[in-house]
């Protein structure tokens, strides 16, 4: 899997040439600039839950790419009624492809559209390829429902919100590394906005001191894993 940031939460996964986009909030992001989304590629758009800043470029590139937009019962019948492609999902349940699954797990959280409509419950994704998995753990708080992923799942890599204030910060975010058994965690939902501004060193550091690695990515930076 190649995973690529492009700002805030929103992130495009690679495998072997199948794009998943993950919750794309671009072109409203002022330290996202450099990215072009008329160029990002989308064969599935994966959307935690409904707020403004983890959709609102999905109906751009959805209409673009032909995109199937893969969510919750209600977000998915919301952009049906824009006759846009989609599979509803709910918690527990898995989409699969013959090159990757991604199932929806629970997030503590919110969720409604810009325009008053329920966004349905908030989840996350673990999504799978060949032996490589990756937790999206979505807005979230930390939760217990965590400790259920490694009783299947082994994973490889997970992408935590760190940013505080609208979800877990940093020290829950080391809490929810160890429930989910992964030493290896992806930082985002940070330094967008005020509310969220954190000091990346210090939450480096943090990681570090619990043998653990947090990467903070720059916009457009790709990881591998």
């Amino acid at each position: 899997m190649k995973i690529t940031f492009y700002g805030h939460a929103c992130f495009g996964i690679d495998i072997n040439g199948t794009h998943i986009l993950i919750d794309p909030f671009i072109s409203g992001n002022p330290l996202a600039s450099s990215i072009n989304i008329a160029t990002i590629k989308a064969d599935y758009i994966l959307v935690t839950h409904a707020h403004q800043d983890h959709v609102l470029d999905v109906e751009t590139i959805a209409e673009r790419t032909g995109a199937t937009i893969v969510s919750n019962y209600e977000i998915v019948m919301y952009y049906g009624a824009k006759n846009l492609k989609g599979h509803p999902v709910n918690h527990g349940g898995t989409f699969k492809t013959d090159v990757f699954s991604a199932k929806y797990v629970n997030a503590v959280h919110t969720s409604s559209f810009a325009d008053g409509a329920y966004g349905g419950q908030p989840g996350g994704f673990v999504i799978t390829a060949g032996e490589k998995s990756l937790y999206v753990a979505g807005d979230t708080a930390v939760t217990m429902d965590m400790k259920l992923i490694p009783m299947t799942t082994k994973l490889t890599a997970a992408i935590f919100p760190i940013g505080d204030n609208f979800t877990m910060g940093i020290e829950d975010a080391v809490i929810a590394s160890d429930l989910v058994e992964c030493d290896t965690v992806i930082g985002c939902h940070f330094n967008t906005f005020p509310p969220i501004t954190i000091d990346t060193d210090e939450a480096k550091t943090a990681f570090e001191k619990a043998n653990k690695e947090l990467k903070i990515l720059e916009i457009g930076e790709t990881y591998q894993i």
